[in-house]
């Protein structure tokens, strides 16, 4: 008659400190060598981006002190110029102008539209790997979405606050950032290893193991002796066996001698 018994995985926390603890060389070595492997791609492997933004006013000249009403409308109409900003219009006659050698869909992945909260201005912000082609994007999509809201809605251009600026630092990637996320995500994978080697492993290494996984009592244990007490029992402390046999057969030739 056969017993089923539902397999339970105890998992000894001090146990799995201690194997952590044993190897916390390989975790310092991984996480030194991801932060190593990411930070050097990061540096003379990924290009650099840089961003240049320009800035729309979306009252027009002529408007006079806005009311509450006024201040809600052009709320509700700054959602719609974002949404012009992008259109195909707009992308395709800047990639006119500009002669890019992009298309409508590249191009919209290069820009960013944003609306600073509570205000009726407008942020457009673009992308490039060439400082210099990001402000001459970032400028001309202005220039032709202005004129683009100014024909829909049959009214004044927008106010452009802030022509594109010529950026001179760049936006991303992040060197120190890269290398840190490497470093951890070294780190984390040397841990995972250590923690699955220590799960798959079922080895019997202890009474203790005898009788939490086999139900068995143990009756006695044979003690391991170390190499030194090896040879120190039959021979001198340290001795190797080849010159243990030659110093016996010294041995025995003196008595055959004697």
């Amino acid at each position: 008659m056969g017993t089923n018994q539902d397999d339970e995985v105890e998992i000894d926390l001090m146990e799995l400190f201690y194997a952590l603890k044993r190897r916390i060389w390989l975790i310092f070595v991984a996480g030194f060598l991801g932060a190593a492997m990411v930070g050097m791609f990061t540096a003379f492997v990924m290009k650099p981006v840089f961003t240049s933004s320009t800035m729309l006013y979306i009252v027009n000249k002529t408007a006079t002190l806005p009311s509450l009403t006024d201040l809600q409308l052009g709320t509700q109409l700054t959602k719609d110029y974002k949404v012009m900003i992008t259109s195909r219009p707009v992308t395709q006659k800047v990639i006119e102008n500009l002669d890019l050698n992009m298309d409508h869909e590249t191009l919209v992945q290069k820009i960013s539209v944003n609306n600073p909260s509570d205000t009726r201005i407008i942020t457009i912000s673009v992308t490039d790997n060439d400082p210099f082609i990001a402000k001459t994007i970032a400028d001309e999509i202005t220039e032709v979405a202005s004129a683009r809201i100014a024909e829909l809605m049959d009214t004044a251009p927008p106010n452009i606050v802030e022509e594109g600026n010529l950026p001179t630092h760049k936006t991303s990637p992040s060197i120190s950032k890269n290398t840190i996320m490497g470093g951890m995500v070294g780190v984390f994978l040397a841990m995972l290893l250590i923690v699955l080697e220590f799960l798959l492993n079922d080895s019997i290494k202890t009474p203790e193991d005898v009788e939490r996984y086999l139900g068995l009592t143990v009756l006695g244990t044979i003690p391991v002796f170390e190499k030194e007490e090896l040879s120190a029992s039959t021979g001198k402390p340290g001795e190797s066996r080849r010159k243990r046999k030659r110093r016996m057969r010294q041995s025995a030739v003196k008595e055959e001698a004697v």
